[in-house]
């Protein structure tokens, strides 16, 4: 099978001929047919965070595809089943957060196209429990950039208690960006897009967003508190200057919402202002896999619109240099 492998952090990524795995006992083997390219996986190949991953492996947690085999001891999947195969690859099912509905800070996990391979390949294989079916009616060109910029908007949206006429604040209108904005219109919030791109800001009025500022040409906190402040500010871009950005947009009371993980990240707060100003500041990760079935359940109703681009897989180092680049409107998709 082909695979996109990353054998050196930094390096470009490898098209290798390598076996087609064999399901352990709990593991599917899927047959992918679409896998989405986030920002998280070019982290990965360049072992920007803190914790790196450990070459070879493959990248990739946006993948859909459908069961060709079952391990051992499999129940409730069949051969057939379309399924996604998200960030969240394992996790223990038994510490307090799997418990609680907080699996996805289970410190136990595994992560798809981090700590265990991915989906930038012909065929992966994920965990049974973990692979969500996708229902007929998403496509699977959509449904791959739902498994992990979906699922985390709306993580993010749901996590901020967005209530109706509240005032959402997106920055960064890109993959995560333009399904954000539609999350928070759902919940009824008024939407204001923050981007550097006039085409992406353009996207975000198409999608629905009540305004749109260019922080490239506008200060977006002084534009923001002339329209009241922000009641929810959902940070996307990779930027620290972003994030400052977003807390000093919120009005009091405000809450900002840390989404995007920017390789040299560190964010200093005005203690005296965040007190008296009963501001809050909320950490939000992907979302569970229930999360991932509202997800899918609101697209295949038409409540959302996924933008994407298609690529093939021979032109992922390509497709990465685009997106960091900013030439990607908002997702780009392999297709397989």
């Amino acid at each position: 099978m082909k695979a996109a492998v990353v054998t050196e952090l930094g390096s470009p990524l490898q098209l290798q001929d390598r076996p087609v795995p064999q399901p352990g006992p709990g593991q599917l083997l899927v047959r992918m047919e679409t896998s989405g390219l986030c920002h998280t996986d070019i982290h990965a190949a360049r072992g920007d965070w803190p914790v790196k991953p450990t070459p070879p492996f493959v990248p990739g947690h946006e993948g859909i595809g459908v069961v060709e085999a079952l391990g051992e001891g499999v129940t409730g999947r069949a051969v057939g089943d379309r399924v996604a195969i998200a960030w969240l690859g394992s996790a223990c099912g038994e510490c307090r957060h799997c418990i609680g509905g907080w699996e996805t800070l289970c410190e136990s996990q595994q992560n798809s196209g981090y700590s265990v391979d991915g989906a930038f390949a012909e065929y992966a294989l994920v965990t049974a429990a973990y692979a969500t079916p996708v229902p007929a009616g998403v496509s699977s060109t959509d449904a791959a950039p739902l498994t992990c910029a979906g699922v985390t908007t709306y993580k993010a949206v749901k996590v901020a208690g967005v209530a109706p006429a509240e005032t959402v604040a997106v920055f960064g209108i890109g993959g995560l960006g333009h399904l954000a904005l539609q999350y928070a219109r759902i919940a009824g919030g008024f939407v204001v897009a923050v981007d550097v791109q006039d085409d992406k800001l353009a996207m975000a009025r198409e999608l629905g967003a009540d305004e749109v500022v260019n922080a490239a040409t506008t200060d977006p906190v002084e534009a923001i508190q002339a329209m009241g402040g922000a009641d929810v500010a959902i940070a996307l871009a990779a930027s620290p200057q972003s994030f400052d950005q977003a807390y000093r947009s919120l009005r009091r009371g405000g809450r900002l919402v840390c989404v995007a993980l920017p390789a040299d990240g560190t964010m200093q707060l005005p203690i005296f202002d965040t007190v008296l100003a009963g501001k809050t500041v909320i950490g939000s990760i992907v979302g569970t896999r229930n999360d991932l079935a509202d997800v899918f359940a609101l697209h295949a109703a038409g409540r959302t619109r996924v933008i994407s681009v298609d690529r093939k897989l021979e032109d992922v180092n390509e497709a990465m240099a685009d997106v960091l680049s900013g030439a990607i409107p908002a997702r780009v998709v392999f297709q397989f």
